[in-house]
């Protein structure tokens, strides 16, 4: 039996397979049929644009031969994306076969609907004859970057930012419930300044919500100026319409997007750059948050809930592998690197037009799809961990050689101060400290041997490793400014 044979047929990448259910949301807005459907809304709303000018003009067309549309017209042309189902798809692909051209298709699935109006309008509607007026003056790319740039700001706003922001509103949550959960740090691998929990998830809610930020500022350029950018085939037909002023209206009012008045054939893609190269930063601060929780399950400070029924391993029944973070883990880097080949590539055309980036920019979809993936993982996976308690405080128990800083520090000052005995305060505390086993009574015989006044000396000796954390509790109110 040959896999190709079966029906429905079988998925050849998980996103579409093994992960579709995570995935899923991304086909409503970055699949061929949410391109093509897409493509034919903005043929359609060129369509009613000329025919129906601006409602300054007294909704007068801005070409000559077309009456303007009535109500029910322009009903019928936005129903044709609207509609755009099972049936569409499929006389789409039908069209395509025969001209091995998508954008090419989508007009003649136009035309055909124009041919079928009067079923649904009436014989007098002048529809079937206005099959000159789609794609009029039009390239491809006119069509093709205004669709996309829709598709992909739809997909960033109705998918992608809404799971970053589930983790990051979590990570929140759990920064203020542990701002004040003191644990060891580890610097180098090796016992450092101790630390709050909830600081620690700050500094991500932080990091992330600078590349949001971004994301949600970003600009979705798109052009609509013919061939090369140049209005010739618009000026040749109607040289007294103002195309430049029509172009710059139809891209900002009817497509909601940013104009771009100078281009080649294409949109130059530096928005779409910028977005992905945004996107993959925050990948990677994202990667960075899955590998430290990984090593945070590993060393003790979490501790993981185990899923009923669920396995860890095959051989060792003991086990509750942090498979969430690992598998987030690699969804980040696939993502990353579709992103950055699509930042890199997009913006570079030979001369005034090639191919490169359509083929390209199919993968758009894949790109957001390992990062939504992984975001799905992460998210569960940071909802099913909560602190070692014990852990933590025997880390800190065990490791009195970290206030090392505050005293040599504190000597410093007292040395300022002109207090006897703190020369070479940094030597003085290595001296104790490095290959030794540090106990309390350790720290406070050294302090209680120098010459410091009370109030430093009665600081020091209340100081442990759980309450030598500064001010990281008060720094959490920092992470969403």
């Amino acid at each position: 039996m040959k896999l190709t044979d079966i029906t429905p047929a079988i998925p050849l990448s998980p996103l579409d397979g093994r992960y579709r259910r995570q995935t899923e949301p991304l086909v409503e807005y970055l699949s061929e049929p949410a391109l093509n459907r897409e493509r034919l809304r903005v043929e359609v709303e060129w369509m009613i644009l000329l025919a129906n000018g601006f409602p300054e003009q007294g909704g007068q067309p801005l070409i000559e031969g077309v009456e303007p549309l009535t109500d029910a017209e322009k009903r019928y042309l936005r129903d044709i994306p609207e509609g755009f189902d099972a049936k569409g798809i499929a006389r789409h692909a039908a069209h395509e076969s025969v001209t091995h051209h998508d954008v090419k298709a989508v007009e003649y699935t136009i035309d055909d609907a124009l041919r079928e109006s009067p079923s649904v309008l009436g014989p007098g509607t002048q529809l079937p004859r206005l099959e000159a007026l789609v794609h009029f003056a039009c390239t491809s790319e006119d069509i093709n970057n205004l669709a996309i740039a829709r598709c992909v700001r739809q997909a960033i706003e109705n998918v992608w930012l809404p799971e970053v922001q589930a983790v990051a509103d979590l990570l929140a949550d759990r920064a203020e419930r542990y701002r004040a959960r003191p644990m060891l740090s580890l610097t180098h691998g090796q016992p450092a300044t101790p630390t709050t929990l909830g600081k620690e998830l700050a500094v991500y809610v932080h990091r992330l919500g600078r590349q949001l930020r971004h994301v949600r500022e970003q600009e979705y350029l798109g052009k609509l100026n013919g061939a090369t950018g140049t209005f010739g085939a618009h000026l040749a037909a109607f040289p007294d319409v103002d195309w430049i002023e029509a172009s710059r209206r139809f891209v900002t009012e009817r497509m909601g997007l940013t104009w771009n008045p100078l281009t080649t054939q294409i949109e130059s893609h530096d928005w779409q750059a910028e977005l992905y190269g945004t996107i993959s930063h925050a990948n990677r601060i994202l990667h960075n948050l899955a590998v430290d929780v990984w090593m945070y399950i590993s060393r003790g400070v979490f501790a993981q809930e185990p899923v009923k029924g669920a396995t860890g391993s095959s051989t060792m029944p003991h086990k509750i592998n942090p498979i969430r973070f690992e598998n987030a883990e690699a969804n980040l880097e696939l993502s990353c690197a579709l992103l950055d080949s699509l930042s890199a590539t997009l913006v570079e055309s030979r001369w005034q037009r090639d191919l490169t980036d359509s083929t390209t920019q199919r993968n758009i979809g894949s790109a957001l799809g390992y990062s939504v993936l992984a975001l799905d993982n992460l998210l569960g996976g940071l909802e099913a961990i909560h602190p070692h308690d014990a852990a933590i405080d025997a880390e800190l128990a065990d490791n009195w050689e970290v206030l090392g800083e505050p005293i040599q520090t504190a000597m410093r000052a007292a040395e300022l101060a002109g207090r006897q005995g703190m020369e070479h305060p940094y030597e003085q505390v290595k001296q104790l400290m490095r290959g030794h086993e540090i106990s309390r009574e350790d720290i406070e015989s050294f302090i209680d041997s120098l010459d410091f006044d009370d109030a430093t000396r009665n600081r020091l000796r209340r100081l442990t490793p759980a309450t030598y954390t500064g001010c990281a509790d008060r720094l959490v109110d920092f992470a969403r400014r």
